[in-house]
């Protein structure tokens, strides 16, 4: 395909929300994301590379939420792991080993979206 254009990255996330401030309290406070841009029906919130999108206006397809996974990639997940416990984040099971050299460990934000941590094991 000459000249067409390339899809290089993913530049964004964007998840429905029920409660904007709630949800924006979770990914700032529990998770330590930084909110670079607040409106009353979006807020934009920077991880690494790429921005996670709260807006209320993605709820109508919030059947498709089960289908979707956010996955935050850590350099010590029992490290990870345990900070966020200490924040009150609720995980849904223990940290596993999922490859030879990654474990992943799932909990679910404000409005039930499946959330994971994806990385080596580390230390607590």
């Amino acid at each position: 395909m000459a000249g067409a254009a390339q899809l290089s990255r993913i530049a964004a996330i964007m998840l429905g929300v029920r409660d904007l401030p709630a949800s924006i309290g979770f990914y700032r406070d529990k998770l330590g994301l930084r909110v670079i841009m607040q409106e009353p029906a979006l807020a934009l919130l920077q991880c690494g590379n790429i921005m996670l999108g709260l807006s209320p206006r993605h709820m109508n397809a919030a059947p498709l939420a089960e289908a979707v996974e956010v996955s935050f990639g850590v350099d010590n997940l029992r490290g990870t792991h345990t900070a966020l416990e200490a924040k009150g984040v609720v995980f849904l099971s223990e940290p596993r080993a999922v490859t030879p050299t990654d474990w992943a460990v799932h909990f679910r934000d404000v409005d039930g979206h499946l959330l994971s941590l994806f990385g080596p094991e580390g230390k607590a």
